[in-house]
């Protein structure tokens, strides 16, 4: 009688590890999580969590004067705030008509530029640091600081500004603001230079980068992706050229275009947007047309302080405008900015209340952040913080 073997085949299943990468890891640009299952080093999943923030921008909007908005849109892109403040702004007047003198679309140009060279400042710097180049972010972050007194000689204020105002600009620039502009030009340039030497082709630096995070130019334009992001990718979409605002198309500069989408050319597509955008600043000072800078709005425009503390017309016209007792017209608009990390839009509804009945804000980082658990997927731990840092994900733009 012949013996049957019984035993049984084990079927050896592979294991993974889960790792909580955030939402307080100091890597990660903000609160936010990303659950990654490991192979070893290697990534296979990624799932990202957002909603740690719980700032509700949207709603809280819906319920303030559409003065009151301003400071909320500072908390988007911190990092480069007064370009959302002016989009904020540009999205009302278009919906009020406003006819805005040519200077204060050329002052505008120039906050909204220098706002780009200090958040590519920030995220090619914090690049370089995530490769273990802490000299290069040490070297160039006070110039980030000289554009921050800038911005404080306009408005008093830096990080989150809520610079300006519907219609224009609170006062006019002044002379110690073109002092320190120019400065800033004539000195800028060289130390940018000296940051690109020392990091754009540094061997460890470009092995690190080169081929990190790559996203294909059809993925990313499934993606929505703008910006620097979606230019790296290799299409030339810049909203400053496709829907010219604030007076762009008076003024000459290059869209640089990348050819991989990765990591290191990403890099490279902004260190490139600085130096067109110093072009552009430069043209727009020796542009810069004579007139008033505000728009002729009085239903909408701030009155002068002077008027404010000594005259009561003043002082109710004042009070009116900044407690939303004018009357705003009913219509529905959308107005796009090239933000610092992308298009930046906003979808303004409005009724006819002191309040937006209804407003959408398109932020950049929400909508092509969906794209990293692919981006990273197959590369190794070390890669997805660089990459994050290269995408220039701005938790203030995730949960709104």
């Amino acid at each position: 009688m012949s013996k049957i073997d019984n035993t049984a085949t084990v079927i050896q299943e592979k294991e993974y590890n889960i790792l909580n990468l955030g939402p307080t890891h100091p890597a990660t640009h903000g609160i936010f999580q990303n659950v990654l299952k490991m192979d070893g080093e290697i990534i296979v999943e990624a799932e990202p969590t957002i909603g740690y923030i719980h700032r509700a921008f949207e709603k809280i909007a819906e319920r303030r004067p559409f003065y009151q908005i301003t400071t909320l849109t500072d908390r988007l892109n911190y990092c480069s705030s007064p370009i959302n403040n002016m989009g904020w702004h540009m999205t009302v007047e278009k919906l009020i008509g406003a006819q805005l003198p040519k200077k204060v679309d050329y002052m505008r140009v120039i906050v909204m530029e220098l706002a780009r060279i200090a958040d590519h400042i920030i995220c090619n710097s914090v690049i370089a640091v995530d490769t273990g180049a802490l000299t290069g972010f040490t070297y160039v972050f006070q110039w980030r600081e000289k554009i921050y007194e800038l911005f404080e000689e306009i408005c008093g204020a830096r990080l989150t500004t809520n610079i300006g105002r519907i219609g224009g600009f609170e006062r006019d620039f002044s002379d110690k603001f073109y002092t320190k502009l120019n400065a800033f030009l004539n000195e800028f340039p060289d130390k940018w230079k000296e940051f690109e030497s020392l990091v754009s082709r540094n061997r460890i630096f470009m092995d690190r980068t080169v081929g990190c995070g790559p996203i294909s130019a059809e993925m990313a334009l499934e993606y929505s992706f703008t910006g620097p992001n979606l230019r790296a990718a290799g299409v030339d979409y810049d909203v400053r050229v496709m829907n010219p605002y604030s007076s762009y198309q008076d003024f000459d500069f290059i869209i640089p275009v990348g050819t991989s989408g990765d990591t290191y050319d990403r890099y490279m597509v902004r260190n490139e947007e600085i130096w067109q955008s110093l072009s552009i600043i430069k043209q727009a000072l020796e542009k810069m047309p004579i007139g008033k800078h505000h728009a002729e709005i009085p239903d909408f425009y701030l009155p002068p302080k002077e008027e404010v503390y000594s005259t009561m017309e003043g002082l109710i016209w004042h009070f009116k405008i900044v407690m939303g007792e004018t009357e705003i017209p009913n219509g529905e608009v959308y107005h796009s900015v090239e933000g610092g990390n992308g298009e930046l839009g906003f979808y303004l509804v409005s009724d006819g209340g002191r309040t937006p009945f209804r407003l959408h804000f398109r932020r950049p980082c929400f909508i092509y952040y969906q794209a990293y658990p692919e981006m990273v997927k197959g590369g190794m731990l070390s890669d997805a913080i660089i990459t994050m840092s290269s995408m220039n994900v701005i938790a203030g733009e995730l949960d709104a």
